[in-house]
């Protein structure tokens, strides 16, 4: 029988305990001999009327059906497809077999099976990767740790990605320890770089505020070979610091960094500048602006733009525009190294005081973008940035400045604007973008694009208008929907109310091998029982059983409310009045 004892026991209770006073159950496998008392609600002695749960085990398929009071309510079916086994099993074979497998614990059966059926047959690192990450993304804890050990114990080199996922699966779990142990013991394994699984962890015990552990850690192994791209590490402790409020610690990492022969990049600069002026300290800010001059703008980048904007946008909402307007200067002139014609004399006379705030901002905004070096990643950074600040006129003029200077806008844009007009919902706006910009652009769509405005035509209620464009990426050339373009038009549909284009995108979403979470699939089968449907709600439990996952309560009431009152409501009734 495929499937383990506990599992199936954690599905039945779930299943009846919202029969409270009604049900006792009863597993047992054909023939009746030897019946199995799973679970028992109440009123055991009322077992001979007919209130049972059976399983009936076939050629590779179990069958699970509930009888209640003597009329068979609904079944639960399982089953798994046999492996076609080659002649001579190489790894490649493997991994496709096993990522084929919608079923993690099916999965691991065929991993562990292998080398069984061939001797001589050794799992090598892409293996290794394939089943952990399977596992890891299920939340079998156990299982992944097992195979963990294994994978040491067979001393095959493997890639650090491998021990990130890991780490991040025992973060999930609430298994931090088990996390920073398995870092700790890396040396025991055949790898060479643990530059991903340091910078995982060490992200991962900041944002849970084990600042201190995070600091030991951080002495610890920065200085080892094998954490390798130092700066890139230390940017992303910069960063989670930062999220943390913390840009106090943050810029002395910053000011380590010499120390430790790394030298900052633009990124660096654009968080820490970011961080500092979210928590107000406006001279540390100020100071980092002027030892930016002197480090990376040295030859006037335009997508140091960003850096300065932060800055200049903060003093502005200080109020402070003298001080934003000398600054301005500073940067058109030595940041910038724009000409003297482009640096342009701003009058902030109406916005002194804290009058006018915006203007100030609109103002600052219109002199980086005058004053910018003309190339496309400058206007690139600075129309992203501000479609992303929700300031779409401002973002339109830098790119009408685009065209002016030349420049085509790409697909990055076009996803930046889609998604703010979006967030206001501008949705026919968003539309008009994909249909009449691009189109005169010769810009063409990405999923991600596609995606954006299919997530908008849902949060505004439209998701049979957004299935349209499911149609139209799966005509178009090398645009093929994802799992979460399916994801959230199955979530929209629900929330629409129409069920039944839910479970028949779902069930195309399995066709294409994207496996769904327990509550998309918990949705549909709450909402075909409040249709009427439970038969095909039952489908759909039927099909999460064979990938071990378990459906959430809601959907169990809906699911055995609805059963329970199509079939036999009147006769249970009475039934129970005479208890």
């Amino acid at each position: 029988m495929y499937m383990h004892p506990e599992f199936i026991t954690q599905i039945l209770i779930k299943a009846f305990r919202c029969l409270q006073h009604l049900l006792c159950i009863i597993i047992y496998p054909l023939p009746k001999s030897q019946a199995l008392k799973l679970y028992c609600i109440s009123w055991v002695e009322n077992h001979r009327s007919g209130r049972y749960l059976f399983l009936h085990q076939a050629h590779n398929s179990v069958t699970y059906v509930v009888h209640f009071f003597g009329t068979e309510i609904f079944f639960i079916r399982s089953s798994y497809m046999n492996i076609r086994w080659p002649r001579v099993l190489t790894p490649t074979y493997l991994s496709q077999i096993i990522q084929n497998q919608k079923n993690p614990v099916k999965a691991l059966e065929i991993f562990n099976e292998a080398r069984n059926r061939y001797p001589n047959y050794r799992h090598n690192g892409p293996v290794y990767a394939t089943m952990i990450n399977i596992l890891g993304t299920s939340n079998r804890i156990v299982d992944m740790k097992q195979v963990i050990d294994q994978m040491k114990d067979d001393s095959c080199q493997c890639q650090d990605s491998v021990f990130s996922t890991s780490i991040k699966a025992y973060a999930k779990a609430g298994m931090l320890n088990e996390a920073i142990s398995l870092f700790r013991n890396l040396d025991q394994f055949n790898c060479v770089n643990w530059t991903e699984s340091f910078n995982t962890l060490l992200k991962i015990m900041v944002k849970e505020s084990k600042l201190e552990s995070a600091h030991h850690l951080f002495l610890e192994n920065f200085g080892k070979r094998e954490v390798k791209y130092r700066t890139r590490s230390l940017t992303w402790l910069i960063d989670v610091l930062c999220e943390k409020k913390r840009s106090d610690l943050a810029l002395q990492v910053f000011q380590e960094m010499n120390y430790q022969y790394c030298y900052p990049t633009r990124d660096t600069y654009q968080i820490l500048m970011k961080g500092l002026c979210e928590d107000g300290r406006i001279n540390e800010a100020i100071h980092l602006l002027y030892s930016m001059f002197w480090k990376i703008s040295r030859r006037g980048s335009g997508e140091d733009v960003l850096v300065y904007k932060i800055l200049l946008d903060t003093l502005c909402a200080y109020g402070h525009v003298d001080e934003a307007a000398d600054i301005l200067n500073k940067v058109l002139r030595k940041g910038l190294k724009a000409p003297k014609k482009k640096r342009m004399q701003l009058d902030f006379n109406m916005c002194r005081n804290g009058r006018d705030i915006e203007r100030a901002k609109s103002l600052v905004n219109n002199a980086l973008i005058k004053g910018v070096i003309p190339s496309y990643e400058s206007y690139n950074a600075m129309a992203v940035q501000l479609y992303a600040e929700g300031d779409l006129n401002g973002a339109d003029r830098v790119v009408e400045e685009m065209h002016d200077q030349g420049f085509k806008p790409q697909v990055l844009i076009y996803e930046a604007k889609v998604m703010a007009l979006c967030k206001q919902s501008m949705i026919d706006e968003a539309e008009k973008v994909i249909t009449e910009e691009m189109v005169e652009g010769n810009c063409v769509p990405t999923v991600k694009l596609y995606n954006i405005l299919i997530k908008g035509l849902c949060s505004d209620g439209r998701s049979t208008q957004a299935l349209g464009y499911l149609k139209k990426m799966s005509r178009q050339l090398g645009c093929v929907p994802n799992k979460e373009t399916y994801t959230i038009l199955v979530d929209g549909l629900c929330d629409d109310g129409s069920y039944i284009e839910a479970s028949q995108l779902l069930e195309k979403m399995l066709v294409n091998s994207y496996w769904p979470d327990a509550d998309i699939f918990s949705s549909v089968i709450k909402g075909l029982c409040l249709m009427g449907r439970p038969y095909e709600a039952i489908i759909w439990v039927e099909e999460m059983v064979s990938q071990e996952k378990m459906p959430k309560l809601y959907a169990w009431d809906s699911l055995v409310g609805s059963v329970v009152y199509d079939t036999v409501g009147i006769k249970v009734l009475s039934q129970v009045l005479d208890l």
